[in-house]
């Protein structure tokens, strides 16, 4: 027992040399993967939307749209998903994090499945589903192994990257015609993002709201420790999701869907929000999160009713829930991580208020509130002037050494 412990002090301060040699870019998971995934989410916009009014022509085999829906979730979501849970086992564990070599492998590996894809039309599916669905096999490797490693309890974490793994693969079977309902995969991988946020965001925005609500004296308002009605909460919108996946257009998987949206509100209610509006760090992880009840309440409408297109529900789950937790996580994590004061600038601001304005947008075009024309374009600007910003002021925090190292 004693060998088998030195051996792993070894090995653990064989990483830290490793990290500490490295370039200040591969020294923390949420440095190379926030960096590309912002880039991507710019490069695949700008790519769909020149595709969808015309002039350029693909080289993936993937048909345009099936392209742009991928990319924008398996290529963009799952690389922030990918910075966020290698900077997050770390503190989970107490281990540290992969850095180095093994991690410029990792992003390596997102980055060829993403090129790969776009040109499949070349090299064809197989290699590209090889690399893609790779990816997502070797992370949750990596990340099972550190927290087995640890005898942690987020196991189930790391079960959900592997489950999005396979949703990757089932998309690709769908595009190639394997199997008769080709968005399978697709529903599978926006279900399994949104339970992740349900579970993730429902630990960290009730968290730092009661840290920021203790330093304002507000201790008497603070959000309490999950409940018994925070479980159900996540339990109801899991098997709503399940249901939407397998049997999407059935009645009951839309009354459970309603049900779903309507207890996620009731939840963030609790925690709130409305009080943190002085500090945007804070408040916009609540603006974010009230698009996931927004959009299971619109998806649960365009299973019931036929007045409402099922895509306004999923660009409420897409473009407003996931991009805006995205970027209140990106923002914050880069922040902290870093070393730095944990204070929204001015550019910060204006980022939440673009990928807002973005999401509002989209829906706003999908329901006919505003010209289809005019909001896809708009939407498309703010949205990826939203990522284009982090890129200016965060980017070149990810490649400078931490704050005061």
């Amino acid at each position: 027992m004693a060998g088998a412990k030195t051996r792993g002090e070894e090995m653990l301060a064989l990483r830290k040399a490793r990290m500490d040699s490295s370039l200040p870019f591969l020294r923390g998971g949420f440095r190379p993967f926030f960096f590309g995934g912002a880039a991507w989410a710019i490069i695949a916009l700008v790519l769909w939307l020149l595709s969808l009014l015309g002039g350029l022509t693909l080289p993936s085999a993937f048909d345009p749209l099936a392209w742009h829906r991928h990319e924008m979730l398996f290529g963009f979501v799952g690389a922030i998903v990918a910075g966020f849970l290698l900077t997050a086992i770390p503190n989970w564990t107490g281990r540290l994090p992969i850095a180095s070599l093994p991690l410029a492998a990792l992003f390596a590996l997102w980055l060829s499945g993403r090129i790969a894809l776009l040109w499949s039309g070349d090299v064809g599916l197989t290699a590209a589903a090889a690399l893609d669905v790779g990816f997502y096999v070797v992370f949750a490797f990596v990340a099972g192994r550190e927290v087995l490693a640890a005898k942690n309890r987020n196991l189930p974490i790391a079960a959900l990257v592997l489950l999005f793994g396979a949703a990757n693969a089932v998309d690709y079977a769908g595009v190639a015609g394997w199997l008769e309902d080709s968005e399978a995969g697709f529903r599978a991988g926006i279900a399994l993002v949104t339970v992740m946020i349900s579970l993730i965001g429902g630990r960290i925005i009730p968290s730092f709201t009661r840290n920021w609500m203790v330093k304002q004296g507000l201790k008497d308002h603070a959000p309490g420790q999950p409940t018994r009605f925070d479980l159900i909460t996540i339990g109801v919108t899991g098997i709503g999701l399940l249901l939407w996946v397998l049997a999407p257009s059935a009645s009951f998987t839309g009354w459970l869907l309603l049900l779903a949206g309507f207890l996620q509100l009731v939840r963030m209610v609790r925690w709130s929000g409305w009080r943190t509006l002085s500090d945007p760090l804070v408040a916009i992880l609540h603006v974010g999160y009230l698009w996931l009840p927004v959009g299971l309440l619109l998806l649960a409408w365009s299973i019931l009713g036929e007045s409402m297109p099922r895509t306004v529900a999923l660009h409420a789950l897409t473009a407003g829930a996931m991009a805006s937790m995205i970027l209140a996580v990106m923002t914050r994590a880069t922040l902290g991580h870093t070393g730095r004061e944990l204070k929204a600038g001015a550019g910060t601001i204006t980022i939440y208020i673009f990928v807002t304005t973005g999401a509002v947008l989209r829906v706003g075009a999908g329901l006919g509130l505003i010209s289809y024309r005019v909001g896809i374009e708009g939407a498309g600007a703010f949205w990826a002037g939203a990522f284009l910003l982090f890129l200016l002021i965060y980017g070149p925090i990810l490649f400078r050494a931490r704050h005061g190292a």
